[in-house]
């Protein structure tokens, strides 16, 4: 049984966590564009919400029952989009912010999409792939009336996969009566994927690096980075790293962390990494925990895992040049102010990670159209979108001498109260 609603509870503008910097960000943004107290409501409100309940039987024949999401945050520029994520600490406020998030990032890329996202609070790590199947088929299900190829368009976020897409295209197309390859990006090839896709969110964060340490004359094989959490976003993006000639020095995930001054070796961490499932315990290297990742003094640090991991605790310790966000919201805004104090640049997430997104358009433009480009098309259309976003951010900030998160928002939240403005109100 689903409950859909237009508007989100009062107290949305009282939250803390994730949503309650999402709002600050946003409250920043209207005031430097000089915004007006009803646009602003209408950008801080999500346009609409889905709660649903997703009972599963489990393989033991017992049931359980867990409580899903999504939020369309913001519809103007065009249908939603954004992942959807499997994790245990998915809440509804949790879902508000990442989708008001993919507002801002697709209108920085300039993709015509709005912002969207949704989530299960579940575990994936204790159940089956027939449990996980189960459970996705069900959500799907339960949003369907609110999802569709020119509606709200999914994509893989933490816990899922190019099979969770592909379980929720079938479970979309099967109520249809006919396949619609469009209704999720992040699927399988074989089932109307795009080449580049599952690294394009990693690739999208090296681009960034890229610009950012151009811009003040470092050359990326001369940076030493380290990258926190090690899974789609920062494994793939540490491979990238590497093979670009930089140096990565440390990487962690869930489990712990490893180091090694000289630079790790990646092809050897990646088997060893594929072999047990976390980068501890890698021969050729140190261990080191979480933290003292956070605090080592390298000119990239990329937090690539969960939100808020630099806070007002962690941020007086960062030593790094340069923090370029791989996850969504890895910086609480009192942590930002730290590092701004410190001189420390933030490459946002908003920019810096949204390869991911402009691939899955690509690869929503390929499945509507019938005709797949060749990767090399797929990689250098990437790395245009993705220089000119950083471009446009980077050439605000240098003319109203801001920072770079606040020129990104301020083009984001722009766009798209420019796009609401010529739409005007029905009725």
């Amino acid at each position: 049984m689903s409950t859909v609603t237009t508007s989100a509870p009062d107290s949305i503008a009282a939250s803390g966590g994730p949503l309650g910097t999402a709002l600050a960000q946003l409250s920043g943004a209207v005031s430097m564009l000089d915004l007006d107290a009803g646009m602003h409501e209408m950008l801080a409100v999500p346009r609409r919400e889905v709660h649903v309940s997703v009972p599963l039987r489990r393989d033991d024949g017992s049931t359980v029952l867990f409580r899903g999401y999504r939020v369309q945050h913001n519809v103007s520029r065009g249908p939603g989009k954004g992942g959807l994520r499997f994790h245990p600490s998915v809440d509804i406020d949790e879902v508000r912010a990442l989708a008001m998030w993919m507002t801002w990032k697709c209108a920085i890329v300039d993709l015509p999409y709005g912002g969207a996202k949704g989530g299960v609070t579940i575990d994936p790590r204790e159940h089956s792939e027939s449990e996980l199947e189960r459970v996705t088929r069900r959500y799907t299900s339960e949003i369907k009336p609110v999802i569709g190829p020119d509606v709200d368009i999914m994509a893989p976020d933490m816990g899922t996969s190019e099979q969770t897409m592909a379980w929720v295209m079938d479970t979309y197309s099967v109520s249809q009566g006919y396949t619609i390859p469009a209704v999720v990006t992040g699927k399988p090839i074989a089932v109307g994927g795009s080449l580049g896709r599952a690294t394009a969110t990693s690739a999208g964060v090296v681009h960034t690096t890229r610009a950012v340490l151009t811009e003040a004359g470092v050359d990326l094989a001369e940076a030493r980075i380290a990258i926190q959490g090690f899974g789609k976003v920062g494994g793939h993006a540490a491979e990238i790293f590497a093979a670009e000639g930089a140096t990565v020095v440390a990487v962690s995930d869930q489990y712990g962390g490893v180091i090694n001054r000289e630079g790790l070796d990646m092809p050897a961490l990646m088997e060893h990494f594929v072999a047990t499932g976390s980068v501890v315990g890698f021969a050729e290297s140190d261990p080191i925990d979480n933290d003292a990742l956070l605090a080592l003094e390298v000119d990239v640090l990329v937090p690539a895992a969960v939100e808020g991991v630099i806070d007002e605790r962690t941020a007086p310790t960062v030593r790094a040049r340069f923090v370029v966000e791989g996850a969504n919201g890895p910086t609480t805004g009192e942590g930002d102010r730290i590092l701004a104090k410190n001189g420390i640049v933030v490459v946002p997430d908003i920019l810096a990670n949204a390869g991911g997104v402009v691939v899955s358009y690509f690869e929503w433009v390929q499945a509507n159209q019938a005709y797949w480009w060749a990767e090399h098309e797929i990689a250098e259309k990437l790395e245009h979108r993705m220089h000119s976003a950083y471009a446009d951010v980077a050439a605000l900030a240098r003319r109203e001498d801001i920072r770079l998160r606040d020129a990104a928002l301020a083009i984001g939240v722009q766009r798209v109260s420019e796009a609401h403005k010529i739409r005007g109100l029905y009725p």
